[in-house]
């Protein structure tokens, strides 16, 4: 379960510059939930995941993942209990290695490390059979320097390493963004596939209203550093981009128009 109770997050406070990008936010998840979250720019989407995954502390509110309090704990701490997938694909992986490398270092995320030498057989297999399930070839080119694929490649891998050790919380932020609208069809459904085998519990940002409304079990929306909306069951069944539009007009005040959102 993830628990956000009254979050707070002022840039530049006390300057001309302040900006309060998380206004006392308070937002619960429960185990299996797939959310998807959306709004405009400046609305706190990557702000909120920049939060959880203690890029840089809150200001007030506190935040607990599977019973944990994350109040306090480095960034690096929190990846025993956290997937990341970034909007650049190359953020998620290390091009000068190999794409086995890549999957080892994913697969100790979090754990002890010890003098053991290399990859053993086991995780090598592993490896593979999971690269299998991506289709698209890359269990046969283990040894190949992740810096060769291409940019759907890499996001696929960097899907598959933050998932390697099942996370209590899987975060997306704007995931194929970068992608071409054909390899970001193929990612997202690569991640619906495994967050759904897997039963993650996910927030995805997105900037696209079609894939916020077709994917996962719940939809919020938020503006000016709040959820104005949170959309589930069977209202988010049937809600269409024209509803979606018109309920933000009523929660907001405001006309939601932005070409981002639109694209199919």
């Amino acid at each position: 379960m993830l628990d956000i109770s009254n979050v707070t997050k002022t840039f530049n406070a006390k300057t001309v510059n302040e900006r309060v990008a998380l206004n006392k936010i308070s937002l619960q998840l429960k185990d299996e939930d797939f959310v998807t979250v959306i709004g405009g720019n400046g609305a706190g989407k990557s702000t909120l995941l920049n939060a959880i995954a203690g890029v840089w502390p809150v200001d007030s509110g506190s935040i607990v993942v599977d019973g944990t309090d994350l109040s306090g704990i480095p960034e690096y701490k929190r990846a025993a209990l956290l997937g990341r997938v970034f909007q650049d694909p190359m953020m998620g992986t290390a091009g000068t290695m190999q794409i086995e490398e890549n999957l080892a270092l994913a697969a100790r995320r979090g754990k002890k490390r010890t003098l053991k030498p290399g990859i053993t057989k086991e995780e090598r297999s592993f490896f593979r059979e999971r690269l299998a399930e991506l289709g698209l070839g890359l269990e046969n080119r283990m040894t190949a320097k992740v810096g060769l694929l291409s940019g759907g490649q890499r996001q696929a891998l960097t899907l598959l390493m933050a998932t390697l050790n099942k996370p209590k919380l899987l975060l997306l932020d704007e995931h194929t963004a970068a992608l071409d609208p054909r390899t970001a069809a193929k990612v997202l459904e690569l991640s619906e596939k495994i967050i759904r085998e897997n039963r993650l519990m996910t927030l995805m940002v997105t900037h696209n209203m079609k894939d916020a409304i077709r994917y996962g079990n719940r939809l919020i929306m938020m503006n000016e550093g709040r959820v104005i909306l949170d959309i589930s069951g069977e209202e988010k069944k049937q809600l269409t981009i024209e509803l979606l539009m018109d309920a933000f007009a009523k929660a907001s005040g405001e006309s939601f128009v932005n070409d981002r959102m639109l694209l199919s």
